[in-house]
């Protein structure tokens, strides 16, 4: 540094020209040293400036810091793009670098509520990133961790994933809930993550994110999650490109147990969701021999969608009828089944169902009604804003579920219309979404990390899954703008009527 602040000092007192002084031949020799592997160089034409001496000595630092220490990836400083020793390359032009030499800063995040695919699409992605690194599709990787989903990239919260630990991912198969967190955060709603404290005031939670991935140079980011937390993605890479340059492919995995994203034919962990709802069912339908006339109300998961709580019904019946039971026995096949199937795509006539369910229960002694959450929701929450109740939502401004009970309502309701002794509404919604992936949503998820993570090495964006809008039902990077929720359920596939017809529900 001394020796390039004298050259630069001796610099500055030279004629300010575009050519250079003549030189006589004993000057010339004198300037000609040798160099640090013993060739000559001309001491006045071949040494950097102090410019790029310290670009240079920034750029070795910065190295060392980022894979050394596991600090953020350094940004590499230019003295080619400005004459000042801070110039920094532009945001355009580095990432531009970066798809060039085909290195990859991928992140991953995880958001919304829970289901059983999290910590299977962690360990997917976490392996076929690692495996075209090894096959040469890209030349540098490094994997980053946001935690707690957004909250993370707010707060600049992520962990970088050791490449000694890439192939112990795969044990996260048999991992439920998410192994780096979830949160319940929309960026647009900057009133609601100032006051969470995951903003500073007088700023745009875009913006925050923005800044923080572009602190990370991460070029491609997996989210993780619902219809929320993909479409919040690409808006976040559409800012970014648009107010900074900075090029940053999305990959969303749809995430939930709804299965009520268009147009995916089926969404991770909605299978296991719905398998592991009957497991629940299976033992809590003894409760049925505990008293008398018992109604037993089974609450599932799926806010506008009947698909969870039909599939659950119709998993909870293939497991029921490889049961025997001994006849003579008050309790048996009949005792044990699904007596009514409640989901927000069919209209429930209450009274209609009530004298039904109540002949039922005159001939087994108990009932057994599997109820959608989103099911009446709409008459729940007309009857409270009717009477002047606060309605409970979240950051997205959807209803509470958990706290407007449609259980309880539809227990008090139906009560007294079957002359139930007792009432017992159980949610299975906690049980089966925290559950590790089955066989069926693995196989779906690594088929789709797959594609995945090829179409990011090619630069496109997109959210993954079987396109049942294109011909054939591909897996491709369905495109963000087509990506919408509340996909309703379609009651007319035949197992789901051969169903209702075998309950006697009409």
């Amino acid at each position: 540094r001394t020796w390039g602040f004298r050259r630069y000092k001796e610099r500055k007192q030279e004629p300010q020209s575009h050519t250079r002084p003549a030189r006589s031949e004993a000057a010339t020799g004198e300037e000609k040293k040798k160099g640090r592997d013993g060739e000559d160089f001309d001491d006045r034409t071949a040494r950097p400036s102090l410019t790029s001496l310290l670009c240079e000595a920034i750029n070795k630092t910065q190295y060392i810091a980022s894979t050394r220490l596991n600090k953020t990836p350094f940004q590499p400083q230019s003295s080619t793009t400005s004459t000042t020793p801070s110039a920094i390359m532009s945001t355009s032009a580095y990432y531009d670098e970066l798809k060039s030499k085909g290195i990859m800063n991928v992140a991953m995040m995880t958001s919304g509520g829970l289901a059983p695919c999290l910590a299977s699409s962690v360990a997917h992605l976490t392996q076929y990133w690692s495996q075209a690194l090894k096959e040469g599709k890209i030349k540098g990787l490094t994997i980053r961790m946001y935690t707690d989903g957004y909250k993370g990239v707010l707060t600049g919260d992520s962990f970088l994933l050791a490449e000694d630990q890439w192939a112990n991912a795969a044990q996260l198969h048999e991992v439920g809930g998410s192994p780096i967190g979830n949160s319940r955060v929309k960026l647009t709603n900057v009133k609601d993550c100032v006051a969470r404290g995951y903003v500073k005031e007088g700023h745009t939670a875009l913006e925050t994110a923005a800044q923080q991935l572009l602190a990370d140079h991460i070029n491609v980011i997996h989210t993780i999650g619902g219809d929320d937390t993909n479409t919040q993605a690409a808006e976040l890479s559409k800012y970014i490109l648009e107010k900074h340059g900075g090029k940053i492919v999305v990959i969303g995995m749809p995430k939930t147990i709804d299965n009520d994203v268009i147009p995916i034919k089926q969404t991770f962990g909605a299978d296991t969701a719905a398998n592991q709802g009957a497991l629940f069912f299976e033992n809590v339908v003894s409760e049925s021999t505990a008293n008398p006339r018992m109604l037993i109300l089974h609450e599932v998961m799926g806010r506008d969608c009947g698909y969870l709580t039909a599939a659950t019904a119709k998993a909870y019946r293939e497991k029921l009828k490889a049961h025997h039971f001994p006849p003579g026995f008050s309790t048996d096949v009949h005792t044990r089944d699904v007596h009514a199937v409640w989901i927000p795509e069919i209209a429930i006539d209450i009274e209609k169902e009530g004298k039904r369910l109540c002949d039922l229960m005159d001939k087994y002694g108990n009932i057994n009604v599997f109820l959608s959450e989103g099911s009446g929701v709409k008459d729940i929450v007309k009857e409270m804003e009717a009477s002047g109740q606060d309605v409970p939502r979240d950051a997205f401004g959807h209803v509470k579920l958990d706290k407007v009970n449609p259980g309880v309502y539809f227990s008090e309701r139906l009560k007294g219309l079957v002359r139930a002794e007792k009432v017992l509404v159980q949610k299975s919604g906690y049980f089966a979404r925290a559950a590790a992936a089955n066989d069926f949503d693995r196989d779906l998820i690594g088929r789709c990390a797959d594609v995945g993570v090829n179409e990011a090495i090619k630069g496109v964006s997109g959210c993954m899954g079987e396109d049942e809008e294109k011909e054939g039902c591909p897996i491709r990077p369905i495109e963000f703008e087509r990506i919408k929720g509340g996909k309703a359920f379609d009651i007319s596939q035949s197992w789901f009527q051969d169903m209702l017809k075998e309950i006697g529900q009409n």
